[in-house]
């Protein structure tokens, strides 16, 4: 059943709320998900304070529009899904990757806006950051790397003075 204006423009006012909300957008394409796999999907999105919605590409192209932002709706093909999302670019990719993982490629990446700098991102790049570990590892792992020299230099020192002692 067609929607009527009214409900479109609900639908449009709905997005552009959502829009303000949001630090990161991400748009998938969720062909082939059941509805049962949409919902774990929607749960795991909730999760990082986002929002999932299935919004018509042309309704969408307004939304953008109204915050001024450039919007192609045909450069996507598929039913596209938008995820809304109040944290930076880095986590919103990595729940959205690893999902796509989970489903072995189900749900496809198309694309995202970074809505601070207004830019869009390609979905080569989502998937890149998608990919990152958490910031937490990342900086357990440099720590780890700056902290190796230094362990390595005390062992030889201990092992100095264990020879010495031994003389």
């Amino acid at each position: 059943m067609a929607k009527t204006k009214d409900q479109k423009n609900k639908a449009v006012e709905q997005g552009v709320e959502n829009l303000k909300g949001s630090e990161t957008v991400v748009l998938v394409d969720f062909t082939g998900l059941s509805v049962n796999k949409l919902n774990d999907f929607r749960g795991q999105v909730r999760a990082i304070g986002g929002v999932f919605r299935v919004v018509k590409k042309r309704l969408l192209k307004f939304v953008f529009e109204k915050i001024g932002m450039e919007f192609d709706p045909k450069n996507f093909e598929g039913q596209t899904g938008v995820v809304f999302s109040p944290k930076d670019v880095h986590e919103t990719a990595s729940t959205v990757y690893k999902f796509s993982k989970q489903e072995k490629g189900s749900l496809k990446i198309l694309g995202g806006f970074n809505i601070k700098d207004k830019a869009f991102v390609e979905s080569a790049e989502i998937l890149s950051l998608g990919q990152l570990p958490s910031r937490e590892v990342l900086l357990g792992q440099l720590v780890g790397m700056l902290s190796a020299p230094l362990q390595m230099l005390l062992y030889v020192l201990d092992q100095k003075s264990k020879m010495v002692e031994n003389k």
